[in-house]
């Protein structure tokens, strides 16, 4: 019998939600993505040592002062992402440092910075993605840096508006996180019933999957940060996945028939006048789970780099 792995590979990219080339190896994804919070997890296992000095002896040569510790943590993402390169046959995606998310020009220059350690490093740039919060200046940071040719992956994305802002804005890829809105449904109602289609993680993912496809963006989306494997075979069928080694495990070791439940074809819609940023940050406002867990996965990301930069700082002291 073919597992549910198996099954989902064959209606859906899957995507590995880890820096751990290991686990890569185990379930081969098509395409792998890290955050701040993942490396910080891999600068402090023993088998990533070697790459960590490598970033450290880099920075020593090539910056000074509180500089060093920075253009440290970008090598360091940098090395782990050529990493998971050498394992994924498709894309990596490489985050902008969290404490940029509210400054486009910031945004595009740390892009443009990530980029040219890839080419250091021998590394064809069309398989990097450059992964930026999706703030309305995060979005048109990567208006710009789609213009130039440099694709983005939008995360931290909790709302419809945000969606909809990225796919006007020609981003490349959305990763919606359908846990993180489960969590805070949960939270406010622990008494409803959020079990498979009425998960508001998988309809707000549907429902954007369904607006993308009648109205004929390109821009892909890619669920995230799922807590269960319900959430995944609800999604099945959607362009892509992103996943824990956890719940790969689970899917590879599962060999009931899985279900597509979202497909692609669909009656085609005129496409309606693009957001304004009043129109967008109004829509942010009236809704507070998408407000809240913005704000919040910004301020986690910023205290994972913050925790590696000081890691790093201690590593050149020492």
């Amino acid at each position: 019998m073919v597992n549910q792995l198996q099954q989902l590979k064959s209606m859906t990219t899957v995507v590995a939600d880890t820096g751990d080339v290991e686990a890569i190896a185990a379930f081969q994804p098509q395409d792998a993505t890290t955050n701040p919070s993942l490396v910080l997890k891999a600068i402090q296992q023993d088998k990533y040592a070697a790459l960590a000095q490598e970033a450290l002896d880099w920075a020593a040569q090539h910056a000074s002062g509180a500089q060093q510790i920075t253009r440290a943590a970008d090598k360091l993402s940098v090395l782990l992402g050529c990493k998971l390169l050498a394992q994924v046959p498709g894309l990596v995606s490489t985050e902008v440092d969290a404490r940029l998310s509210f400054d486009s020009l910031a945004t595009i220059e740390k892009a443009h910075e990530l980029l040219a350690l890839y080419r250091e490093q021998r590394i064809d740039t069309n398989r990097v993605l450059i992964k930026v919060a999706a703030t309305w200046e995060g979005i048109q940071a990567a208006r710009v840096l789609e213009q130039q040719g440099i694709r983005c992956n939008l995360t931290l994305l909790f709302s419809f508006a945000q969606a909809r802002a990225c796919a006007e804005a020609g981003v490349y890829l959305i990763s919606p996180f359908v846990g993180r809105i489960l969590d805070w449904f949960k939270k406010h109602a622990p008494e409803q019933d959020f079990d498979g289609e009425r998960d508001p993680g998988v309809q707000s993912v549907s429902q954007i999957y369904h607006y993308f496809k009648q109205h004929q963006y390109s821009t892909i989306v890619m669920g995230a940060s799922f807590r269960n494997i319900g959430e995944i075979q609800q999604l099945a069928g959607c362009d892509r996945l992103t996943i824990s080694p956890a719940l790969l495990e689970e899917l590879a070791n599962c060999d009931t028939p899985l279900v597509q439940k979202l497909r692609g074809a669909t009656a085609a819609k005129a496409r309606p006048s693009q957001l304004t940023q009043q129109q967008f940050r109004w829509m942010m406002n009236e809704d507070a789970m998408a407000t809240e867990k913005l704000s919040e996965g910004i301020r986690q990301f910023a205290v994972d780099q913050v925790k590696l930069e000081a890691l790093i700082g201690e590593l050149l002291r020492g």
